[in-house]
Parts: C-alpha cells; structure tokens; sequence
C-alpha cells in the first residue's frame, strides 16, 4: 500500500475566515445604515397606519362635553382640528403635545378675567375655578375676620366681576376728660346776711373713657364708648351764703333829746320820728324782670298801696320798719315815699324805684345810708 499524503485544510479554514472578517469589515457601515432605515420605515410604517386610524375622544370644554372622530394623534392637532384655542392660564388634562388613542377623555378649563379691588388698589385676575376665594388666592391676599369681601367668598363669579375687599381696623384708645365741679350754696344763719363765704375749695374731676374707633380702608365709620372709669371724682365748691339779719340801728328822736329833733337838709328842715343807719338801697323798675308783671297785666305799674309808681318818688319798704304811705329822707338820694312793698325788701333795706329797667340794675345794691322817717306828710321849704 502505498502513503497518502494528506492535505492541508487547516491553511484553507484560515483563509476563509479572514475573508469573511474582511468583507464583514468593509461592509460594517452598510449594514448599520441598511438596520437604520429598516428601523426608521417601520416606525413611519406604524405612524402612519397609526395615525390614518379614525380615533374617538371624548373632549371636555368648561364642563360642557363633545365626542369628536378625528384621525390626529397629537392632542395639539385635535385641538387645533376643533378649533379650541388654549390661553396662558387655561388648564388642560393632559400635555398638549400628548399623543391620543381612542377612548381618551381630555378636559380644558377655561380661565377668566375676575377684576380684584383691594388695598387701593385695582388687579385683574384669572382663574379657571371661578369663585371669589380662588380669585382673591390667586393674587395671594391674606384676608382678616372683619374685613368684608362683596360678594362672599364661596360665591361664583363670571367674566369681569368685581370682586371688593374693604379692610376692617378696629382701634380701642383711652381718653381723659374733666368734669366741672357744682357749686352749692348753703344758708348761714351766723354769716351776715347778703355776705359769701368760700367754705371749700371745688375740684375738676377726671373720666377715663375707653372709646371703640371702626375704620373702613382707613376712614373712620363709628366712635362707640366701650366703658368709663371715674378716676377722680369732681369735689362741689361749698359757699356758704349769710342769712343772719342786720340788727337796725334805730335811733327815737325826743323831746330829751333836743339836738336830734329837727333835721335840716338845705332849704328843709324838719324832724325826724326815727333815724336808721347802715341801711342797703337796691333798684327795681315795674318791668317784668323786677314785678314778674308785663305791661299788659292790669296790676302793671300799681304798687302795694294802690298808687301809681313814680321815678323821685316811690321807694318799696319792710311795712314793720317804715309804714306805708310815709315820707323818708334818704342821705344823697332825697325825699321818697313809702308806696310798696316787696318779698326781698325786709329789715333795714330800701328798694328805689326808676322808670328804667336797664338803670335800675346799674344802680344795683348800695350799703350803708343814713335814713330818716318823717311821717305821712311830706316836710316843705322854709
């Protein structure tokens, strides 16, 4: 038998890789461009069948719901395809550049203008929930117990609506106020009568008053006092008012007493019953404010004796010291007649008579005059 060589088939094997690994090599950038555009025309394989397939969406605007067919698969397109416009404060379920399939349901929300006046100030607002707390949240206003917001909070509100907030400030202060003091005049039988005396000294008292002030934006709307404290009490001036009567100082002319008979006063002379010191002279006319009698009373003018008054004449008396119907003289006034009588004419106190009211309270009270009592006829010149 003879020896049969054997082939080398490892040289061959070797040689047939390397030519694979080179053409796989040379060949590497079309494969991957060939994979690329399979891959991409299948995906636009897919958006197409995908997107000429009619769709049915259930679309949402402000409640009010529409099923639409459309063959868009971007909810921007069906959007745009049904002519909703989407604002800036407008809300909507899901992205606008969403893809859609059938069976979806998209909801859009519609903002609206609510114009917000607060602060002294005038905004405009847009909210899609379209009440009077979501408008007053969306300018981030912070709201008081008391301030008062028209309409109320949970009210809904449409497109333009004015909303007004009016802020409430309530302010309690306290304020001091003085009370005058009462003067109180009491009787003193042992003070002179027609004296004062200062008996104690009045005092202003002080009130605290709590007072409640409401503002409305800053203008002052009630003033309420709340309570009131008396802090010091006020204290009465006491005057004490004399009563005691002025003991006359009568002096009985007679016979033993010759150089006190006859009295001559100028052209007159004559003489005297009685002599009384120390006497008050005061002034009243006929009118109302002296008699309480007005012209068209019938008594107007007529003194307790029946005469008619008469200025230089008529003088009221106390009828225990000097009697009616009798002559005086009065040092530095003259003759007068003793015709009336008066309430406040009492002791050793002679009321004279003027025909003017605004005289006689001029003439006001004069003290310490020398009187003389005559009789009931008037003396003559010598």
């Amino acid at each position: 038998m003879g020896f049969i060589q054997a082939k080398d088939t490892h040289g061959k094997r070797s040689s047939s890789m390397s030519f694979a690994m080179r053409w796989k090599h040379g060949n590497l950038r079309l494969i991957m461009l060939s994979a690329i555009i399979s891959i991409a025309m299948t995906f636009m394989f897919l958006v197409l069948l995908y997107g000429t397939a009619v769709k049915s969406v259930s679309v949402v605007v402000n409640g009010q719901e529409t099923i639409v067919e459309t063959k868009q698969w971007v909810l921007q397109r069906l959007l745009d395809e049904q002519a909703i416009t989407i604002g800036p404060h407008d809300e909507v379920s899901v992205p606008l550049n969403a893809p859609i399939k059938d069976g979806d349901r998209i909801e859009v929300t519609h903002a609206i203008p609510v114009v917000v006046k607060a602060d002294g100030k005038t905004s405009t607002v847009y909210t899609t929930e379209k009440t009077v707390q979501a408008a007053i949240e969306e300018l981030n206003l912070s709201l008081r117990s008391e301030d008062k917001i028209s309409p109320p909070l949970n009210s809904d509100v449409s497109a333009e609506d004015m909303v007004t907030i009016v802020r409430v400030d309530t302010k309690v202060s306290e304020l001091e106020k003085t009370v005058p003091f009462s003067i109180v005049k009491k009787e003193d039988p042992t003070l002179e009568k027609g004296k004062e005396k200062l008996v104690q000294t009045g005092k202003k008292g002080v009130i605290v008053e709590q007072v409640k002030k409401k503002y409305e934006d800053g203008v002052l709307i009630s003033n309420q006092m709340v309570s009131e404290v008396v802090q010091s009490p006020a204290v009465d001036q006491v005057i004490a008012v004399g009563t005691k009567k002025d003991d006359m100082k009568v002096t009985v002319l007679s016979n033993n007493s010759p150089s006190n008979v006859t009295v001559k006063k100028g052209d007159f002379s004559f003489k005297a019953k009685k002599v009384i010191k120390n006497v008050t002279l005061t002034a009243y006319s006929a009118d109302a404010s002296s008699t309480g009698k007005g012209e068209d009373h019938p008594q107007f003018g007529i003194t307790a004796s029946g005469t008619t008054v008469k200025e230089g004449r008529t003088i009221a008396v106390d009828p225990k010291v000097i009697p009616i119907g009798w002559w005086v003289y009065i040092e530095g006034i003259g003759f007068r007649r003793a015709e009336d009588k008066g309430s406040a004419v009492k002791g050793n106190k002679i009321d004279v008579y003027f025909d003017s009211n605004s005289h006689a309270t001029k003439f006001g009270k004069k003290k310490g005059y020398t009187v003389y009592i005559l009789g009931p006829k008037k003396p003559t010149a010598s």
